[in-house]
């Protein structure tokens, strides 16, 4: 069946099952592989995109409850204020280790800024609990998030 998608501003038509997941057709469908499979269950926050500024978990979400919502990917998300603050934040603070995890990371974070500027440490806990980082860069992804919140 083919579906309208916005996806980054650009409205794509795609052929898919109405109950293909989001995830599989910005990967498989239109090569946007910067969002990452981690489990499947949205569990581990990998596959983060934003539906209409919203951190949504792009492996569960059905393509059809897309409906005319813009999808930001992590390929675009530095067109907006708080994902570019994020992103130099990520390297000012050296993030990054295996990186597999970080696009997801990076989209929690813009999404957090994006709603609140100036989050404390229970605010950043919170929007950020959902991704999982198997290296263990907590305290620098905190740390990242506080610096692009100070940074204007």
């Amino acid at each position: 069946m083919a579906i309208a998608l916005k996806v980054n501003g650009q409205t794509h038509s795609v052929d898919v099952d109405v109950d293909t997941p989001l995830l599989w057709v910005l990967r498989d469908v239109l090569g946007m592989t910067g969002t990452k499979f981690g489990c499947g269950m949205a569990l581990c926050g990998a596959c983060t995109v934003h539906i209409d500024g919203v951190a949504t978990r792009s492996c569960i979400t059905p393509i059809d409850s897309v409906g005319s919502s813009n999808v930001t990917t992590i390929e675009a998300i530095s067109a907006t204020t708080a994902g570019a603050k994020i992103q130099k934040a990520w390297l000012d603070r050296e993030v990054v280790q295996c990186g597999y995890c970080q696009s997801g990371q990076i989209m929690s974070a813009a999404a957090l800024l994006a709603s609140n500027p100036h989050p404390n440490d229970s605010e950043i806990e919170a929007a950020m609990s959902g991704n999982i980082c198997r290296c263990g860069t907590y305290v620098r992804i905190r740390d990242a998030i506080k610096h692009a919140a100070q940074s204007t």
